[in-house]
């Protein structure tokens, strides 16, 4: 009777342990931003918390192109921290609605964490050329 109950205590604490982990809570998971003319670059950042109970690890990011440049923090996020991850976006040669997801590995329950930012473009004006 005592090893039974004993060994429900050992698999109960397991569970809990294992059931423990990172939950990565971005402030704002999309930003929009305003009309931007082409040619500037768009520098921003998410606040990520870690509303988890160990600490949150941001392995790695990819953006859709390479015209967008992430830099994760160098630290791990402990539970209840904010972390910055920081974003450049460059807007040359990019035209009209621009819709964009960065994709961030971690030690989530989903190991793959999503966000996104949004901006209309305005292309430059196309220059006329006057022959004489």
């Amino acid at each position: 009777m005592l090893k039974g109950i004993l060994l429900i205590i050992i698999v109960l604490k397991t569970a809990l342990v294992f059931g423990q982990v990172a939950v990565f809570s971005p402030k704002y998971k999309t930003i929009r931003f305003p009309k931007t003319p082409e040619g500037k670059e768009l520098k921003f950042s998410y606040e990520i918390k870690n509303k988890g109970k160990v600490p949150l690890e941001l392995y790695s990011a990819e953006a859709e192109c390479s015209c967008t440049s992430v830099t994760l923090p160098d630290e791990k996020i402990m539970p209840g921290h904010f972390g910055i991850i920081d974003v450049v976006f460059d807007t040359n040669g990019k035209y009209f609605f621009q819709n964009r997801i960065i994709y961030i590995q971690t030690n989530t329950r989903k190991r793959k964490e999503m966000l996104r930012f949004k901006v209309f473009v305005e292309p430059k004006p196309i220059e006329k050329k006057i022959t004489p």
